[in-house]
Order: structure tokens, then sequence, then C-alpha cells
């Protein structure tokens, strides 16, 4: 079993991460730029890396919870970055929503890279803490074996999903249909508006409705359409973004999910008109 549990991208989500692993006794090592970030995770048992490359030197898990594909190129490739500064052995997980083709690129960044896992996360911070976030990852099943453990420490389920790339074409499809969900729901709001009904009323109606969906529920939890755009707006327009590059590597059409996520009333997408 690894001993050290190396982790890179200690933000919104990657925070709760750290502290559930301190919570599972597990031995942790973080890298983090912000100083308020490493004296928070300090005081709660976990060591700092003084580098990216320190941090790969000395992790048999690296756990890499960054926003975008451009961090994870930034971090991981070059002589100063993760992959080319592994341990023999390792594994990375990253829990980064974005393309295949930025795995196979750090992948192939080096003779003897580290065993990489493709592992997006379903989930809020509050999913984190109480330990039932979604994980779906692909890969090695020994090595999926091997950190499915590790991972339980904030997520249950873990779902091995096959092959690398698998996950992250899994989670692509699950994004892209969760923002055509929103897309619908902002404009039954806008129709029930038309006749009468209250946005507030249609919300908590739908939650004991047929209709009922989690994009639903999330929007009547913060208090409506709009502000569930705010909250969610940045994070659904980086994995449209996303989704459609992986669409586009793959030769594949979106089709109509698409549609909804380019024509529908919340600004999701460039090409979205505005919000309700």
């Amino acid at each position: 079993m690894p001993n050290t549990v190396g982790f890179l991208g200690a933000g919104q989500l990657g925070q709760p991460m750290v502290e559930r692993l301190l919570g599972a006794r597990h031995d942790v090592l973080v890298y983090a730029r912000r100083e308020e970030v490493r004296l928070r995770l300090e005081s709660k048992g976990a060591a700092m890396a003084d580098s990216v490359a320190d941090l790969a030197r000395r992790s048999d898990i690296l756990i890499a919870c960054l926003f975008s594909d451009a961090q994870l190129r930034e971090t991981g490739l070059g002589a100063d970055g993760f992959i080319a500064n592994a341990k023999p052995g390792a594994v990375l997980v990253s829990h980064t929503t974005g393309t295949l083709s930025t795995l196979e690129a750090l992948r192939d960044s080096c003779l003897s890279p580290p065993v990489i896992l493709d592992a997006p996360v379903s989930g809020t911070a509050d999913d984190i803490n109480a330990g039932r976030l979604t994980v779906l990852i692909g890969g090695p099943s020994d090595a999926v074996a091997a950190v499915t453990p590790i991972l339980n420490a904030y997520a249950d389920p873990v779902v091995a999903t096959g092959a690398l790339g698998s996950a992250l074409a899994l989670k692509l499809i699950n994004n892209l249909l969760f923002a055509a969900n929103a897309q619908l729901l902002a404009a039954a709001t806008q129709l029930g508006d038309r006749l009468g009904v209250a946005p507030e009323v249609l919300l908590s109606t739908l939650q004991v409705c047929s209709a009922r969906s989690h994009a639903a529920e999330q929007a009547h939890r913060v208090g409506g359409m709009a502000r569930f755009a705010e909250l969610a707006g940045p994070f659904l327009r980086k994995d449209i973004a996303a989704c459609r590059e992986a669409a586009t590597e793959a030769g594949v059409e979106l089709g109509l999910l698409d549609t909804a996520v380019r024509e529908g009333p919340l600004a999701l997408d460039h090409a979205s008109a505005g919000t309700p």
C-alpha cells in the first residue's frame, strides 16, 4: 500500500479532500502556492512540498485536483513538472474534467511516466465533507484497485469505468446533459412566470413531481435560477468547452444536447442569450 499521498490543487474542492485524507490517517504531502492554504493544512497535519517537482519525487500516489487542462499541462509537463519527477511506480489520479489528449500528452512526455488514471468527480464540497463525492475512474484495473481505498476517504461511490479516458467521456456526457437540463429548467421557469406561477413555487413543486431533477434541486436550494447560474456557470462553461473539444477530437457531433445548451436562456455558453 502506498505510504505518501501527494496532493496538488488544494482549492475549493481540494482543501476538503485533503482534510478528509488526513482524517482517515493518511500521510498527506501538499504543494500549495497560497500561504493561507499552507498554514491551514499544516495546522491539520499535512506536510508541505517546496515545489511541484518536490511533491512528485516524494509521492507514491499523486492526486491532482486542478481546474482545467491548461493547469494540468502547466504543472505536469517540462523538467520541473510532476511527470518527469514522479517516483518509479507512482500513480497519478487526475480529478480534472478535461480531455484525453492532455492525459496522453502527459503520459507520452517521458519514457517512464507514472500510471495515469482519469478520475473526474461529481458533487460539491459538502459531498466531500460527508464522504459521498462520486468519483469516476478509468485506467489499469490494478492501479484503480490500489487507489480506491484512499479515495474512499472522501468519495463513495468510486466507479471504475474501464480504460484510460472512459471516465472523462462519461463525465463530459453527464455534464453536458446536466447543462441541457438546467437550460430546460430555466425555460420552464420562464414559461411558469408567463402563466402566473412564481419561480420559487415552481422549483419547490418540482421536488415532488415527475420532472424532479438534480438541477431543479440545486436551483431550489440556492434560491433560484439566477443564483444557480451565477454559482454553477463558471464550472459548466469550462466543462461544456471541454466536452466540445473532446467531441471534435473524436469526430462526433453533440447533437440535441449541444442545441439545448446553446439555445437555452442561461448564460452557460458564449452563444447563450443571458439569464432569466
